[in-house]
């Protein structure tokens, strides 16, 4: 049986769009529309418990998901939500003892949820250049409780001369101009390492995967994932009327080796053989009839 403690993490659950995580302290009371919520009522209770206001309206007491602290992290930059992450997730194969490149930490919840992924053996390593961003992601991070999985990079990948890392095995980019950085991403993965690029924008999908193929990468794929909620109610369920929409583009690719050299020397080399053949060739005199 898992019980409330005092520092307990708790997602009190009052509807879809009315909830509220927050750490539980015994001395603390949340005021809502619908009452308050004394923290002492939640501890020394089950996770999934009621918890009563003084207006008689009913709370349940939920034990924090990662999908929990990504909704409800501070955010400093637009997010990568969790429908975006699930495939994310599934189409790159992200496992537990994984390396994992992100560049672009922004608010960190895809830095978070992945963390949650590959711990306790992987680790993530994320780079960003605004200090003021990088304080927000790691209070997040840290609230989500994975700071031990994950080391944070004040660090300009752009103009980097030497890499910092390699034989990663998935890069994350969440960065405007994604292209200008494949080369680079490159030297530091693996070979058949995945690279997954987040695009706000078709025209930035478009030079992405002019500059993945210019880059020798393969299985270029680009996606947008929509979610619709159903209301499903006995005898008049429908989709809801509200839900998250386009919120970006996916574009996922693998390194591969093209061995555009390798055909070209091949080439000179056939061409070569044909050149010595052909000069071995002795045409012999036709005879005149008589």
């Amino acid at each position: 049986m898992s019980l409330i403690k005092n520092n307990s993490p708790v997602l009190f659950y009052y509807n879809h769009s009315k909830k509220w995580l927050m750490k539980i302290s015994k001395k603390e009371s949340f005021h809502t529309h619908i009452g308050v919520i004394k923290h002492s009522d939640a501890i020394g209770k089950e996770y999934g418990s009621r918890i009563i206001t003084n207006k008689d309206k009913y709370v349940y007491a939920l034990k924090p998901t990662m999908y929990d602290y990504v909704m409800k992290i501070q955010h400093g930059t637009q997010i990568v939500y969790p429908k975006d992450i699930g495939y994310i997730i599934a189409r790159a194969g992200i496992g537990s003892g994984q390396k994992i490149l992100e560049i672009g930490t922004g608010s960190g919840s895809l830095t978070s949820f992945i963390a949650s992924v590959v711990k306790p053996r992987g680790h993530v390593y994320t780079f960003d250049v605004d200090e003021n961003f990088m304080k927000i992601a790691e209070k997040n991070i840290k609230k989500a409780g994975v700071s031990k999985y994950i080391t944070q990079h004040n660090f300009d990948i752009k103009t980097a001369k030497k890499m910092p890392l390699k034989d990663m095995d998935v890069a994350l980019i969440d960065l405007g101009d994604p292209w200008t950085i494949i080369p680079k991403v490159r030297e530091m993965l693996k070979s058949s390492g995945c690279v997954f690029a987040i695009c706000p924008t078709m025209n930035q999908l478009e030079k992405l995967t002019m500059a993945l193929v210019e880059n020798e990468f393969t299985d270029i794929e680009s996606t947008e994932h929509i979610l619709r909620t159903i209301e499903a109610r006995e005898g008049k369920t429908r989709h809801s009327f509200q839900g998250i929409g386009h919120t970006t583009y996916l574009c996922f690719a693998r390194k591969a080796f093209f061995d555009r050299g390798s055909r070209k020397i091949s080439k000179k080399v056939k061409t070569s053989k044909i050149a010595k053949k052909t000069s071995k060739i002795v045409k012999k005199p036709r005879k005149k009839s008589s």
